[in-house]
């Protein structure tokens, strides 16, 4: 019987706040490391009145017009989760995240409420690039910033740029260029 591969799964979450719940998730994009064609991304109407003006501008985007136009967070979800069990006909998701306990935070508890359950598992767990940077260089933490290992990788011209599904994109990239990179000879 053959395995099908692992298919890294580089989420990226904006938020209005730190944690979801009182705050709420205002887009998440997904793609998979080495396959650029496969990726999602989506809006959300938020859930709460409460924000934080500060991380609500890091995304860019109007909040009027999230409340407005934006799929509801179960709709969102939804078709979220749609395309993640969809990847299953070609490999087995695995969540991947930079960092993984704030994106994982606001993604495991929005298929939790709003699907019942997360197609990543019951824990929501999976890969955190920077833990994984350090197991894979020896580096110490301050070291696995995501622009360090970009420029480890040579990847300085991959931009950052808080659009979830396009920084989603990005870290399927980087973390695809760490996988190929051998360890250290010691």
């Amino acid at each position: 019987m053959s395995r099908l591969p692992e298919l890294y799964v580089a989420v990226d979450v904006e938020a209005d706040g730190p944690l979801p719940g009182p705050y709420s998730m205002i887009s998440l994009g997904m793609a998979v490391a080495g396959r650029p064609e496969l990726t999602f991304y989506t809006e959300l109407k938020p859930i709460s009145d409460e924000y934080v003006p500060a991380a609500l501008a890091v995304s860019g985007l109007d909040r009027e017009r999230l409340l407005r136009e934006a799929p509801t967070a179960e709709e969102a979800m939804r078709a979220a989760k749609r395309w993640v069990d969809g990847l299953r006909s070609v490999g087995r998701p695995v969540f991947l995240a930079a960092p993984a306990v704030w994106d994982g935070m606001f993604v495991h508890w929005y298929f939790t409420r709003f699907t019942g359950h997360s197609p990543f598992g019951a824990t929501g767990s999976g890969v955190d690039l920077r833990s994984y940077w350090m197991g894979l260089t020896g580096c110490e933490w301050a070291q696995t910033r995501q622009d360090a290992i970009k420029q480890e990788l040579g990847l300085t011209a991959v931009p950052h740029t808080h659009h979830a599904g396009e920084d989603a994109a990005e870290l399927a990239q980087v973390f695809d260029a760490a996988r190929r990179r051998r360890p250290p000879a010691g």
